[in-house]
């Protein structure tokens, strides 16, 4: 039987580790120095959506504190080298991550589209003997636009449909998101989408045709039966 599923494309934190925690205390200790307190309710409720220049600039803009992009960029920086040290922690991908992205990559191409840094991405995945099975990693500052907009996925599926050599079809191809911007985003990509209630309840995950507790109660069948509802409608 011929599988209708052709690729997967995931976002990195909150669906493949359980970063999410990490990076907002490494904004916390990064914007205490600047008097730019930001609390765990807002920063899911407003900005996790965002890459981290888009979080700067978007706290600035609500904090009524300007900043310019020399200043972002020092506390991007900053942040990541906070981060890093968080990283040394442990291992962060979650449980049964690492057993589903195999065996989807023994059957269909993947991808990430996210908008952690390229090297916090690679790092993680290196210490998970993950890093082969993505050909094609979209990370911040790839794309002119972070997510909500589409282009993230875009780019990555462009990349993805070069890598496989064939003409790949964004309604038999899935991303795979935990907040309602990465949904929006891929939506704007004409990707079909599944949620993880990873960082937030299925209710504040719209868009999503398929919302599961994580990838470890995600399995290829059901991948495959979304896309296909697609492809005979």
């Amino acid at each position: 039987m011929t599988s209708a599923l052709q690729a997967i494309l995931f976002d990195f934190d909150g669906v493949i580790a359980d970063s999410e925690p990490l990076h907002l205390r490494a904004f916390q200790q990064t914007l205490d120095a600047e008097g730019l307190p930001l609390g765990a309710d807002e920063y899911y409720a407003r900005y996790l959506g965002y890459d981290d220049v888009g979080l700067l600039e978007a706290l600035a803009r609500d904090r009524g504190r300007p900043l310019s992009r020399a200043q972002v960029d020092a506390l991007v920086a900053r942040k990541a080298a906070v981060l890093q040290e968080l990283l040394q922690g442990g291992a962060v991908v979650f449980p049964g991550a690492a057993a589903f992205i195999r065996a989807a990559a023994a059957a269909v191409p993947l991808a990430i589209a996210s908008g952690a840094l390229r090297h916090e991405i690679l790092a993680i995945l290196d210490a998970a003997g993950l890093a082969g099975f993505f050909p094609v990693i979209v990370a911040a500052g790839d794309t002119p636009d972070g997510k909500p907009s589409p282009a993230p996925y875009v780019l990555a599926f462009e990349h993805l449909r070069r890598h496989a050599g064939r003409d790949l079809d964004p309604r038999r191809s899935v991303a795979i998101e935990d907040s309602r911007w990465g949904l929006e985003s891929a939506h704007g990509a004409g990707l079909r989408c599944v949620g993880v209630t990873t960082s937030y309840p299925a209710e504040a995950l719209p868009g999503a045709e398929l919302v599961v507790g994580g990838l470890q109660d995600l399995t290829m069948p059901a991948l495959d039966r979304l896309v296909a509802s697609a492809r005979d409608a």
